[in-house]
Order: structure tokens, then sequence, then C-alpha cells
């Protein structure tokens, strides 16, 4: 059966999907108040494998900035315990944000730094980390699930102040930022985007691959031409998340091995947290980790109401049924 592709024509300002009224609200959540944090986190930063990447200017007080490709930038968080990485790409004729941080630090700011085309936004998904910038732009691409459509409302500080204690600062929050107040403003959603669409910056071609599982509306961005997978919280190096209420472990399942399967044809896998340049071969190691977790085969170990699989690489965080 021959796939349909669809072009988001960007320059052209079409929408590909209509935009419907937001969804109810649903009863606010704590971000952040029950993930493990070990004591002694900030000591194994900086990670050593920013060396060998080029940091280049601006710099600010908040965000690191490294040339990871050609037309590549990855915009690093160091200071905060996510480790955020938001990652602009810039065409010939637009760039995209994918992703926009925690909003500590002006994502706009350092993308206008950067450059001067016009630019669009992409959420791997909207889990707050990863939307913190979204209010500064006014074109905004997204997944059109019930889930993305609560979380253009943001985050009040009620939910978010777990964010930002002491405990989660490598350092001090940058001049200026008031953490007794921190909150993420709304944010509206320009476009609607399916699985297999494309989006075109002129002379480069993303195609949106929808990944869910982590969350409902998170996906993955492939350059197909410049080998690259943009994989959001789908794979990074670290604890992957897959514990709390939005999650869904099957499709989950699923959508690590569609990835996997792209392995030969990529050079590199841009994650959004920790590191900005993995080899692909851990999208492999990914999924034949997660089917030993879904076997039962795979150890672990309690950590309260989680358990916590430990592989070469990375863990995998899951709720613990007992």
């Amino acid at each position: 059966m021959i796939r349909k592709l669809l072009e988001v024509i960007l320059t052209a300002g079409l929408l590909l999907c209509p935009l419907w009224a937001q969804t109810s609200a649903v009863p606010p959540r704590t971000e952040a108040q029950s993930e493990p944090l070990p004591s002694d986190w900030c000591a194994s930063l900086p990670r050593p494998g920013y060396k060998k990447l080029e940091r280049i200017a601006p710099q600010t007080a908040w965000f690191e900035i490294y040339r990871v490709r050609s037309g590549v930038f990855a915009i690093y968080e160091p200071h905060q315990y996510e480790e955020v990485i938001s990652y602009l790409i810039v065409g010939s004729k637009r760039a995209l944000l994918f992703d926009t941080g925690l909003g500590i630090g002006d994502i706009k700011s350092v993308v206008a730094g950067l450059t001067a085309l016009p630019v669009t936004v992409l959420n791997s998904h909207t889990h707050y980390d990863h939307i913190g910038g979204n209010w500064e732009f006014s074109d905004i691409l997204d997944l059109d699930t019930p889930f993305t459509r609560r979380n253009q409302a943001g985050g009040s500080h009620e939910q978010l102040r777990d964010v930002v204690i002491p405990e989660r600062f490598c350092g001090a929050p940058p001049a200026g930022f008031k953490p007794e107040s921190y909150a993420i403003p709304p944010f509206k959603i320009t476009h609607f985007v399916k699985d297999e669409d494309f989006i075109d910056l002129g002379d480069r071609r993303l195609e949106v691959l929808q990944t869910p599982g982590h969350t409902p509306d998170a996906l993955c961005l492939l350059d197909r031409k410049n080998k690259l997978l943009f994989t959001g919280d789908t794979f990074y190096a670290g604890p992957i998340f897959l514990y709390v209420p939005e999650t869904n472990v099957a499709d989950y399942q699923h959508s690590v091995e569609r990835p996997a399967k792209l392995v030969p044809d990529l050079d590199l896998l841009l994650p959004s947290h920790n590191f900005p340049a993995e080899p692909p071969v851990m999208l492999t190691k990914l999924a034949g980790a997660f089917r030993e977790v879904q076997s039962g085969k795979a150890k672990f170990r309690k950590d309260g109401n989680r358990r916590e699989y430990q592989f070469d690489g990375f863990s995998i965080l899951t709720a613990d049924p007992q």
C-alpha cells in the first residue's frame, strides 16, 4: 500500500488540520514532586562528551549552545536536574525549534542570535520541561491529542514549584529569575501535524514520526537526508520515565521498535536530555532492553513505588504493580 505523505507547507501558512476547541481541564499535578533526585547528581557535571562538540556563541548564564551538525544547534540547560536540550534546525528558508525548554532562560533571544529566518516550534511532547518557552513564539506545531490540548494552558506555580527547588539546580539560577513565581504561560498551537507529515525548511525536510508511550503526544523527528533522528524523550542516555499517569507502556514498546528499524540508515541520535549526540545502536539496545522488561526477565531494583531496570547507558523506570 502506497503511503500518502502530507507536506506541512510552512511558507504558505496552510493549515493541515483544523484547530478544534480545547478540551476541559483536569486536576493539576505537582510536576517533579516524585522524580528521583540523587543527592550527588551535580557532581557528575559537566558531562565529558561535551568537550568533543563545538561550543559556540551566543553564550548566556543559563544556556550552552553547541553545533552538533551543519545547521543543527543543541541549546542545552545544564544547570537544572532535567538537563533539557532543545534543538534549532536551520534550513534555507525557515528554521524549526524542536522544544523550548524549561522557560527559565530566554530561549527566544538565543534563537534570534543563531538565525534571522522565520522560526516555527515543534514539541517532542508537551511535558513542562519542553514547552517552557512556547509562549514566546507565534507559530507552533503539535500533534492533536487531548493531552496536548490541555497543556496549551501552561503550568501554574503550584504545579511547577518542585521543578525549581534549590536541590534541582547545579549552581544558581540566572540573575533575575524568581523561583517563587516560576510558571509556564499559556500558548496557542497554530497547526496540527500527523504521523508521516513532512516539514519543509527549504533544503531540509523533516519527517514526523509519532512515538506515543512516554506521553500520548510523543514524537521523533527524522532528517532522512542527513541521517539524523531527534528522539525527544523516547530515548536519551539516562533514566527513562515510564511511570507517570500519562504513560502507556504498550504504546511505548511499539514506539521503540519503530525507530530501531531505522538504525542502519542513521548516523546520529539527538535526544532531548543529557547529551545531544548518541550512536544509533542505542535504539537497538533500547528495543532489546524493553523486550526484556516486558517479558519479566530483566532484573530491577525497587525505588519507592517504582522499578528501575538498569542497562548499559540508560535505565528504564516503571511503576511497581505490587
